[in-house]
């Protein structure tokens, strides 16, 4: 009898905490905003490389981010810009997968400039623009919010902090971060995963690679910097590591070598067809 009282127990106890958890996601119930639509389009090059579909499916899962993890300034104040950019950031390595959460995540703090490993944005050692807490800080990612915009304004470069930092979270999901993100990565590509990441770190030691040379660290971090590298600059990753690209196309289960990240200037007239593609004038739409 004691046996069965204890499975009805965690049996009750596993319900309430499933009722909780499902209950506690909220999914968006208005309609995404033309202003945050305007922003994504001006900002974001990913999502100016999507179909109307594609943009629709983005814009749920950015609107989505923002109603389920809080995003706070510290020592700075923060816009809706700040928090679509660092949902963005968050929804653009998960983007083929639309039941992914983060749940080893809360809330992004934005600090205002370079922080270091004590948060503190005054004084020596300030080397770090974005972080994954552990400890008392399990939950939160720290960001710089310059290094933030700089990964989207920036399109030349191979480096976006935030989504270094997402991809982390990623790495994070099944217990270790270690350059291995079992839940996304099938078996059968993991010892190759694992056998081409020893290659490439050993060409960045020997200075053959231009990959960050921070990718060299160790397997997580190479993780992370080739991510970036994917998804800034997917065509010259295509182009000179053929092998990783393929990988990674796997891994994120994106292929965007064929698209054009291209960041043009936007000269437009309320007169013109809208960003957004709905086909509306411009200033009848996202103005």
């Amino acid at each position: 009898m004691v046996g069965y009282i204890s499975i009805a127990i965690l049996l009750s106890a596993f319900y309430f905490i499933y009722k909780t958890t499902w209950r506690s996601w909220q999914k968006p119930e208005v309609k995404f905003p033309n202003k945050w639509r305007k922003i994504l389009a001006k900002e974001v090059g990913y999502y100016k490389i999507l179909d109307i579909e594609q943009k629709s499916l983005f814009e749920f899962k950015v609107h989505e981010f923002l109603l389920n993890y809080k995003i706070n300034g510290i020592g700075t104040q923060i816009d809706i810009t700040d928090k679509l950019l660092v949902a963005s950031s968050g929804v653009i390595p998960i983007f083929a997968f639309p039941e992914w959460r983060y749940k080893n995540l809360s809330e992004v703090l934005l600090y205002p400039n370079r922080f270091n490993t004590e948060f503190q944005t005054k004084g020596e050692n300030r080397n770090i623009l974005g972080m994954v807490g552990n400890g008392y800080m399990e939950g939160k990612m720290i960001l710089s919010k310059p290094a933030l915009h700089h990964g989207f304004k920036n399109v030349s470069d191979k480096r976006n902090t935030a989504i270094h930092e997402f991809v982390h979270l990623i790495d994070k999901s099944d217990g270790n971060i270690d350059g291995l993100p079992a839940l996304l990565l099938e078996r059968p590509y993991a010892i190759p995963w694992i056998d081409l990441m020893n290659q490439k770190i050993d060409d960045i030691y020997k200075s053959r690679s231009d990959i960050n040379p921070y990718g060299g660290t160790n397997k997580a971090e190479f993780f992370a910097v080739v991510s970036e590298y994917f998804f800034k600059r997917p065509k010259l990753l295509a182009q000179k590591h053929p092998k990783l690209y393929h990988l990674l196309e796997d891994i994120f289960d994106q292929d965007l070598d064929k698209r054009s990240f291209e960041k043009k200037r936007l000269d437009i007239g309320r007169n013109n067809p809208c960003l957004c593609n709905s086909g509306k004038k411009f200033k009848h739409c996202c103005e």
